[in-house]
């Protein structure tokens, strides 16, 4: 089973912020810092957005809007089911980032990977993380501020303006701009993407320093850890079944099962540490907590899936042919 080795990097700048954590003047420049990492992740997520990719995938409009609803109706009301567990396997703020969690966008690139993996429709897939990553900028925010604002969330109109602000008004800035620097960004992906994590891991130090500062983590025991995570396991475990079976009842192919599976039933690390930065606060720290370990768990959990839906397809030809790639994504958070 793969340890993403991101995870590894952002355990460090967890550790980093425990025993370091940004205070007094340091904060002041480690928060400005964070908030500009944040406008520029989304300028370069607009940046690399493909109109016309994105308008030709509107043709499979059906397995978009079963993604979609997978990800942001079937999720959050899971979510809130969840409710029912405070306060004997969650404490109120750990419900409150497996919440959260459950409104983030889909991934794109390991979406991609593990469909190419189980021989499914890469296409299909490279669309509906882009289109589900393109409704959350939107969707997110408003369903927490629906769902989280009267739940110690802190959401209010104020909030709202500076999730425009810091996400939505660089996005659409990337998207303008794409015409002029759509070539540069393709040329330099990879050192692009060095800067979107590091930009992350900033992100990530700086809401787990806010939060050692006000003491958030004394909330967080181990009994209350692996609550969390059996709880994660059945809501991975319950979305993997819904999607394979749902898109079956649904007379989707099986090379459609497969993309629907696999962006249905995850949710992007890179979309939802800075969204909840932006929303949480000193309290981030542990709102992002919940999807940094549903993250790692749907990376290993897929991979088993994508290998056996891989040597299902090679045994029955009838299944259908895999999907021509053209360039190898990674397993990211994206």
């Amino acid at each position: 089973m793969p340890v993403d080795p991101y995870i590894l990097l952002l355990l460090g700048t967890v550790g980093l912020a425990a025993l370091l954590p940004a205070r007094g003047a340091g904060a002041d420049v480690a928060s400005g810092a964070s908030t500009a990492a944040i406008a520029f992740l989304f300028f370069l997520y607009g940046a690399r957005l493909s109109t016309r990719e994105a308008m030709d995938g509107l043709r499979h409009w059906r397995l978009h809007v079963t993604v979609l609803a997978c990800t942001f109706v079937v999720f959050p009301l899971l979510g809130l089911a969840s409710r029912g567990l405070v306060p004997v396997f969650l404490t109120d703020p750990l419900y409150q980032g497996l919440l959260f969690l459950t409104l983030v966008p889909s991934t794109i690139q390991s979406s991609i990977a593990f469909t190419s993996i189980a021989r499914g429709n890469v296409p299909a897939a490279i669309c509906a993380g882009s289109f589900s990553s393109l409704v959350g900028i939107v969707a997110t925010p408003l369903l927490a501020a629906a769902l989280l604002g009267g739940d110690g969330g802190g959401f209010s109109a104020d909030s709202l303006v500076e999730i425009v602000l810091q996400l939505l008004v660089p996005f659409v800035a990337g998207q303008v701009l794409r015409r002029w620097i759509g070539g540069f960004v393709t040329r330099h992906k990879k050192v692009l993407g060095l800067v979107d994590r590091g930009s992350i891991l900033l992100v990530v130090y700086t809401a787990f320093s806010e939060g050692m500062v006000e003491g958030v983590w004394h909330q967080v025991s181990p009994v209350r850890l692996a609550g969390l995570l059996a709880v994660e396991a059945v809501l991975l475990a319950v979305m993997l079944l819904l999607t394979w079976y749902g898109a079956k009842a649904l007379r989707f192919d099986r090379a459609d099962r497969v993309a629907i599976q696999f962006a249905g039933s995850k949710k992007s690390l890179a979309a939802g540490l800075p969204m909840a930065s932006v929303l949480f606060g000193a309290q981030a720290s542990l709102a992002v907590l919940p999807l940094m370990l549903f993250h790692q768990m749907q990376l290993m959990v897929c991979a088993v899936i994508a290998k056996r839906r891989s040597h299902d397809a090679q045994a029955d030809p009838d299944e259908g042919p895999a999907v021509p790639v053209r360039a190898t994504a990674g397993t990211g958070g994206r």
